[in-house]
């Protein structure tokens, strides 16, 4: 078993086509197959299904991806520390809430890039499960999520902490039990979002249902749309200060036990860190 083997048999596992990772690869389909067959052979055991549109891990293959993966990701890692001359440079991925992306990370974004500019700093958002699922794939170095999280495999820093609010048009009357959103329209991200998990879960406590919910992809479209009248967000209050103190949205104060969240950030526990992350790290304790 080499690299090149296992680089084709991830190919065949990642595209679920011979043909498609011949083409990826450029190799001859015929020799893709002998691969495959040959690793096979070597381990003794089927590691595809073969159906007539393509192929599909079978159990034992599932568990060679994840290791093969492992070895991929040693390997670079390995190179990293190796070039790693403690100057922060070179690509650092950071993922994120968007709600966080918007109010916490623009200035702390700002002095990192100007304290180290040789840095090619990326910032993708998306909810606290898709985040803490980059990190454990290593596709991201590390993220903010609503916390606190139960994982062995990643470390996890307080950074913020964030006081939720009810937030409604400035016409809307005030808020003091759960009956008075439950019949108005609910306006969330979509599944995944920890602060879509914290109203649900009040509506949980309360042994009550939301009649209507609406999902949104963008923190810009749920305060527009709470603006016009068409219901009903939790977000944190750091979000929606600007639009409180201009009058176009009013906010509500909720249960103690839903209202009060922290933001953490978090990284792999296994995972060397480079100086460009250590960097970024010991920055979110200034």
């Amino acid at each position: 078993m080499d690299l090149q083997t296992l680089k084709v048999f991830q190919t065949v596992a990642k595209l679920g086509s011979i043909s498609q990772a011949a083409r990826e690869l450029q190799y001859a389909q015929s020799n893709i197959t002998m691969k495959i067959q040959q690793l096979e052979t070597e381990l003794q055991t089927t590691l595809f299904y073969r159906h007539n549109r393509g192929t599909a891990l079978t159990a034992k293959g599932s568990m060679l991806l994840t290791y093969t993966e492992k070895i991929f990701h040693l390997i670079e890692e390995t190179k990293n520390v190796m070039n790693d001359d403690q100057t922060p440079k070179g690509p650092l991925i950071i993922g994120s809430m968007e709600t966080t992306a918007a109010v916490r990370l623009p200035a702390i974004f700002s002095k990192y890039l100007k304290d180290y500019p040789d840095v090619d700093l990326t910032l993708k958002t998306g909810s606290t499960e898709e985040n803490i699922l980059g990190v454990l794939q290593y596709e991201l170095d590390g993220a903010f999520v609503a916390g606190p999280i139960e994982n062995s495999e990643l470390i996890q820093k307080e950074v913020f902490d964030e006081e939720l609010v009810l937030v409604t048009d400035t016409i809307h009357p005030p808020i003091s039990t759960i009956e008075d959103i439950q019949k108005g329209t609910l306006l969330v991200f979509r599944t995944g979002c920890s602060y879509r998990e914290r109203l649900e879960q009040w509506f949980r406590t309360e042994r009550v249902m939301p009649i209507k919910v609406m999902e949104f992809g963008t923190l810009d479209g749920i305060i527009g749309c709470v603006s016009a009248g068409l219901g009903i967000s939790m977000l944190p209050q750091s979000v929606v200060t600007k639009q409180i103190q201009e009058g176009t949205l009013r906010q509500h104060s909720l249960p103690n036990q839903f209202g009060k969240v922290k933001t953490i950030f978090i990284y792999r526990k296994d995972k060397y860190v480079p100086s460009s992350l250590l960097k970024f790290i010991n920055m979110l304790s200034d």
